[in-house]
């Protein structure tokens, strides 16, 4: 990589006048993302009850002209936006890292995750800060989510375990938090953790390990306070790469969480196959996923 392809991070557009803000959330902005979903999701973040918060929105490489435009008048309008850039393509995780090094100087004590194409139910900030005030345990927090489609139309949900016994005992196995929906503690970052930034995808999953391993405290929320856009492609995105991360993560986890077992290996070892088939096929190993784990929660 030449020095001038190298990623650079900067801030374009700031009207923050805070020495300090409650909470940081942060948004990645790629070429692919539409225009609509992407308004829809920083309105969604915007008429929050809850307004404690900066909305850093770091565009990651080049976008379409009328995409910029339009967060640019979010950045111009309202103060509580931030528009930031990098020169390249730099994936989601270094974007993160970037907004989680930006937020640091207002001495933040809450880190929310959001995707450009995703909406936050009004009462979510409130609904997740409030829980992690009252209980200074828990250091990552993530929540229940409904799925919609192209068109907004409700096509399933995604619960996850609650308890953080539980959310380790599964981490072998499966990602147990709703990346979208997480809010972390800043005395996460503090404490030095990054996402790895050389991850094209799973970031979220490696994260999660690593704190865990730590000894970090998770919880989810049994509250469905977001909705996630799963959309037509949502089967093939996946692609082998993200197929074989996740295989490794699930590795990573059972050497990490002391959880090597026989039936952790071939659940992996399954997965990576269900994975590697067709869409159709994905598509019906997702749905019968979801029932399997929503009817191991209730029991």
């Amino acid at each position: 990589m030449t020095k001038s392809s190298l990623p650079k991070y900067s801030i374009i557009s700031q009207k923050v006048n805070n020495s300090s803000v409650e909470t940081i959330v942060a948004m990645a902005v790629y070429f692919q993302d539409k225009i609509g979903w992407v308004k829809q999701s920083i309105d969604s973040v915007l008429n929050q009850d809850y307004q404690d918060f900066s909305l850093l929105i770091v565009v990651d490489g080049d976008i379409d002209k009328s995409l910029y435009q339009l967060l640019q008048s979010y950045a111009t309008e309202d103060e509580r936006v931030v528009l930031a850039s990098c020169n390249i393509n730099n994936g989601l995780a270094a974007a993160m890292n970037f907004a989680i090094e930006w937020g640091m100087q207002y001495q933040p004590e809450f880190f929310v995750r959001m995707d450009a194409d995703d909406i936050a139910y009004t009462n979510r900030l409130s609904r997740q800060i409030n829980y992690l005030k009252s209980h200074k345990q828990i250091s990552i927090l993530g929540s229940a989510l409904e799925e919609v489609n192209e068109r907004g139309e409700r096509v399933g949900q995604r619960i996850m375990p609650t308890s953080h016994k539980r959310i380790v005992r599964m981490l072998p196995r499966r990602c147990t938090l709703n990346h979208p929906t997480v809010t972390i503690r800043y005395n996460v970052f503090y404490d030095g953790n990054r996402y790895d930034a050389t991850l094209r995808n799973t970031q979220d999953y490696f994260f999660w390990i690593e704190l865990a391993k730590q000894g970090y405290v998770f919880r989810n929320l049994k509250d469905k306070l977001l909705s996630f856009r799963r959309v037509n492609n949502f089967y093939k995105r996946r692609g082998i790469s993200k197929s074989l991360n996740e295989f490794r993560a699930r590795f990573v986890a059972m050497k990490a969480l002391k959880r090597f077992t026989i039936l952790n290996v071939i659940y992996a070892c399954g997965v990576l196959t269900l994975r590697l088939m067709p869409s159709k096929i994905v598509k019906f190993a997702y749905k019968l996923d979801r029932i399997l784990l929503e009817k191991f929660l209730k029991h």
